[in-house]
């Protein structure tokens, strides 16, 4: 079982405090910049094991009444249909599931914002959706010489041209479903508007990556760069803020290179800048509620090399370029790791070489391996759920949990009456067939209720998986990497 080495209830208390104490410093009115996932932060869990992946929701949710939610897109991505990688669903329609999930929480979501609007269809047609659904929508365009021609931006022709946004709270959370949305542009807009309109208002961001206050090469740093490598992020000491008080501090090569820029807006703006470095702008705790560091340097490092294996997998769809392996391969050394540090690596190579096809592997929360292979009836990863569940549940090896005379009835269903080509039962078919199972037998039973314990385990197959399969797996809250190859040499792979 992983160590805990993350105080998370300590880090609630401490952000929560520090957001008050900034809405205060800024005479009751604060734009926060929200980086990273808000309520579903699974790379901070799992570099920060003790982290609870609603961490940040939970901690607007004690002062959910100060707040309301702002969510930006670019319109570009939604002409684009752009795809969030960990969800499989384009922006748009995260952008939905985001407002459903914040008012499950009780947090009020005040407006949409579409950034970069310059009369794209898509974006045109999503604004009716959303308006038709009730939702406030406004529109922020495309600034001329962003963001080097300052006096232009900060006038009536830059800024001044965006849809003024009407909030209501004292704390208003600029959020998104990923990089690139315009977060920080919405939040200076605002500023200029509010100022226009003889509002004091003040800006900050949250952002959980990288750490400021532990040292620059931590592999909880790296393993956001590792995260980050489409990005090409690079963590870098604070030159400015080290200029101005002595301290070393770690901020990000973005944030520092767009500082001047940042800091003549807010004087041109506000009439004086209050930060003197990027690390002044932020709000993050993080650091301060890290309670075991080698269990987290631990958890980072297995990061960096699941990071690996994933941009290998997607150089190999055709969605990332050697750069990026390149960039993830120099982390690994400097962190001292290998793919050898990955037990369940080398334990599905292995059983794929002995079987000749797909192999898959699973480290146990005690250090146990198990493995699966492929089969007329199984997948090898459904050979694997089956037999972790068996090893967690105590039931011998050879027993079968599910009978060839259930599988052959759900195979024939495939193939011959929904068209399916593959006979063998992916995860999510093995797990209704178990559960079937279960209602009549007690092992099946037993089985089932160690579903709950994979959540954490670590998985490798020697080949990428199918998207179902994938899909089952994120649902398990399994940690999974795949060798860069597909099963078969087709072009298309579903």
């Amino acid at each position: 079982m992983a160590k805990i080495g993350f105080d998370n209830e300590k880090y609630l208390q401490l952000q929560s405090e520090k957001i008050q104490e900034r809405i205060k410093f800024f005479g009751g009115k604060l734009y926060l910049e929200f980086g990273g996932k808000l309520f579903d932060d699974f790379h901070a869990s799992r570099v920060l094991p003790g982290f609870q992946p609603d961490s940040k929701i939970r901690m607007l949710s004690k002062i959910k009444d100060d707040a309301e939610i702002v969510v930006v897109i670019n319109s570009g991505d939604i002409e684009k249909n752009k795809v969030r990688g960990d969800l499989g669903i384009t922006y748009d329609m995260d952008v939905l599931r985001l407002i459903d999930a914040f008012r499950d929480y009780g947090l009020y979501v005040g407006s949409v914002v579409l950034t970069q609007f310059a009369g794209q269809p898509a974006a045109v047609a999503y604004q009716k959706k959303l308006e038709a659904l009730g939702i406030k929508v406004y529109r922020h365009y495309p600034i001329p010489g962003y963001p080097a021609n300052i006096p232009f931006i900060v006038s009536d022709e830059g800024y001044g041209k965006n849809e003024y946004i009407e909030t209501t709270r004292s704390l208003v959370v600029i959020t998104a479903p990923g990089p690139g949305s315009g977060k920080m542009a919405t939040c200076l807009s605002q500023l200029y508007h509010e100022y226009k309109h003889g509002v004091k208002a003040g800006y900050a961001k949250y952002e959980t990556f990288p750490i400021w206050n532990i040292p620059l090469k931590h592999p909880v740093n790296l393993a956001y760069e590792a995260a980050t490598a489409d990005l090409n992020d690079v963590n870098m000491i604070d030159p400015f803020h080290l200029e101005a008080y002595g301290e070393t501090t770690v901020n990000y090569n973005r944030d520092v290179e767009v500082f001047p820029v940042l800091n003549a807006m807010f004087e041109r703006i506000m009439g004086e800048s209050p930060y003197k470095s990027p690390t002044d702008m932020g709000v993050n705790m993080a650091g301060n509620a890290i309670i075991d560091d080698e269990a987290v340097r631990d958890a980072s490092n297995a990061e960096i090399i699941r990071r690996y294996y994933s941009t290998l997998c997607q150089k190999r769809q055709g969605n990332a370029d050697d750069s990026q392996i390149t960039k993830i391969e120099l982390l690994m050394k400097q962190a001292g790791i290998s793919v050898e540090n990955r037990p369940v690596v080398g334990a599905a190579l292995v059983k794929a070489e002995m079987t000749g096809g797909p192999a898959a592997a699973m480290e146990l929360p005690d250090g146990t391996v198990v493995t699966g292979r492929t089969s007329e009836l199984l997948g090898a990863s459904s050979a694997l759920l089956l037999n972790a569940l068996k090893a967690l549940a105590g039931i011998d090896d050879e027993v079968k949990l599910i009978s060839p005379e259930v599988i052959e009835p759900i195979q024939d269903l495939k193939v011959h009456y929904l068209g399916g080509h593959n006979p063998r039962l992916h995860t999510d078919e093995v797990l209704i067939a178990l559960s079937v199972c279960a209602a009549t037998d007690e092992k099946a039973a037993r089985a089932m209720e160690q579903l709950k314990n994979l959540r954490g385990t670590e998985v490798h197959t020697s080949v990428i998986l199918s998207s179902v399969d994938t899909n089952t797996f994120r649902r398990l809250g399994v940690n999974l990497t795949s060798e860069p190859h597909y099963q078969t040499k087709k072009l298309y792979h579903r």
